[in-house]
């Protein structure tokens, strides 16, 4: 199978050897691009690139003219780096098509783990049809969970909310991108049936609920 190829824009080479190499360690071929005219020459002459990291603040064309002209043609998922924590800058990517939005600075585990997941949702990368850790055992093809070998009998949202959580494991992940990804888009109620959910399941997963982390004002990680 051909490896998946990444473009990284960014006019830091520092950050750009940075986030390639921990790319390249999970088997990533990565192209890099020291400002947004030479982002877009490479993105169109080379048309397999399967997702570009794309930094906001650069000299010739700015990471929004990139994604504009991107857009106007792919779908190809973008995650955007800002130094910026502004609300208006994020509205204004996801307006444009941003899949993701990380602000500097940041983890490149992180980074790598959000590639990792919209790789998995844009089907470049196959998903597992089994999850493991901690003894937690989800099989997406006969939707079951076992723990430490035992059958678990969870509600179809509480299975789907467990396997969000284990498939994005050592992320924070907000009440927003939960309702998001586990309710889905459309869904207006109240972000407090995911604290609802969330205390029904770690009731049913005994010692093995405290895999899952409040964070308080913001929402929920799984680790061990």
């Amino acid at each position: 199978m051909d490896r998946i190829k990444i473009l990284v824009v960014d006019d830091e080479s520092r950050m750009r050897k940075l986030v390639k190499d921990f790319l390249v360690k999970k088997d990533y071929l990565v192209v890099e691009a020291a400002d947004g005219q030479e982002a877009t020459d490479i993105f169109f002459e080379q048309n397999d690139i399967s997702l570009v990291i794309l930094d906001v603040m650069m000299p010739k064309m700015d990471g929004w003219e990139v994604l504009k002209e991107i857009r106007e043609y792919s779908k190809v998922p973008v995650i955007m780096l800002t130094a910026k924590g502004d609300e208006r800058d994020e509205l204004n990517g996801f307006e444009l098509g941003v899949d993701e939005y990380i602000s500097k600075p940041f983890s490149p585990k992180i980074l790598v783990a959000r590639v990792d997941a919209l790789l998995r949702r844009s089907n470049l990368i196959t998903e597992e049809a089994k999850i493991e850790a901690g003894g937690i055992v989800i099989d997406k093809a006969s939707h079951t969970v076992t723990i430490d070998g035992n059958a678990v009998d969870l509600s179809f949202k509480e299975f789907e909310l467990l396997t969000y959580f284990m498939e994005n494991r050592g992320l924070a992940l907000s009440r927003e991108k939960i309702l998001n990804h586990v309710w889905n888009y459309d869904y207006f109620g109240d972000a407090r049936t995911i604290d609802t959910h969330v205390k029904k399941l770690r009731s049913k997963m005994g010692e093995r609920g405290n895999y899952i982390k409040t964070i308080w004002g913001m929402g929920y990680k799984f680790e061990l």
